[in-house]
């Protein structure tokens, strides 16, 4: 089976975001990144069918040489090939999606593998429209996925539940929490991806279809109010959260 895992190189969940100069991107400096968590979801899967099926896995990422440090994440978990698809533009996520979706026709993996979003932007776009773009089936919010003969069976979230799909390789699977648990690399696993090499391609061109005007962080919380202390203050609360709350 030919596995292809696309990863994103997000900031740490951690990471206290400043606004750069230019207000329509971070301050980079000081802030340390990583695989985003659902991806390393997608490896770990892709990981696990692997063993199952045989084959070999491929990393693939779409930025700058920043990337190649979440590509050795993947490598030091496991994978065997690392692709990295340079551009350091600004994309949106469209233009994502065009330089992954040409790179891989090339490739015609049976499964591609992404998370179910990038826990930067989290805009859960890029794998939909990987798929539209490459014309196969796309399923998200995987929670469990089965392969037999060819066919696809997967659960996944929806609000109040799950429900059960089926489709047919070669397909998009997007992984959500629950659909397994991430190894944690071994130091042999670490080392080995030290002096793996990561191949280097130009991305494909990516129409530039939404442009950030600007950023800003949310407004500070008001300082909260004491209304009352017993149940005579029940009619002023439910004012107020009618008439300048409007939560009611």
């Amino acid at each position: 089976m030919k596995i292809v895992v696309c990863v994103n190189h997000v900031p740490d969940t951690e990471t206290k975001i400043k606004i750069g100069a230019d207000s329509k991107s971070i301050d980079k400096t000081g802030v340390n990144f990583m695989l985003s968590p659902y991806d390393e979801l997608a490896v770990e899967e892709g990981l696990r069918l692997k063993e199952k099926f045989g084959g070999d896995v491929t990393v693939l990422s779409l930025g700058g040489d920043a990337h190649k440090e979440t590509l050795r994440k993947a490598l030091a978990m496991g994978v065997e090939k690392a692709t990295l698809l340079k551009d350091e533009a600004v994309r949106d996520s469209f233009g994502i999606a065009k330089g992954l979706a040409e790179e891989l026709k090339t490739m015609s993996p049976d499964i591609i593998l992404f998370g179910k979003q990038s826990i930067d932007f989290d805009d859960a776009q890029v794998g939909t429209m990987v798929a539209e773009l490459l014309g196969i089936s796309s399923v998200s919010v995987v929670v469990k996925l089965t392969i037999d003969n060819g066919k696809v069976i997967c659960e996944r979230e929806i609000e109040g539940g799950h429900e059960t799909v089926e489709t047919s390789l070669p397909c998009v699977i997007q992984a959500q929490r629950g659909l397994n648990e991430p190894r944690y690399p071994s130091l042999k696993g670490i080392m080995s991806a030290k002096t793996k090499p990561i191949q280097e391609k130009p991305a494909a061109a990516g129409e530039l279809r939404v442009e950030s005007i600007a950023l800003r962080k949310p407004e500070a919380k008001a300082a909260g109010r004491i209304v009352g202390t017993d149940k005579s203050a029940v009619p002023e609360l439910v004012r107020l959260l009618h008439e300048e709350a409007k939560v009611i």
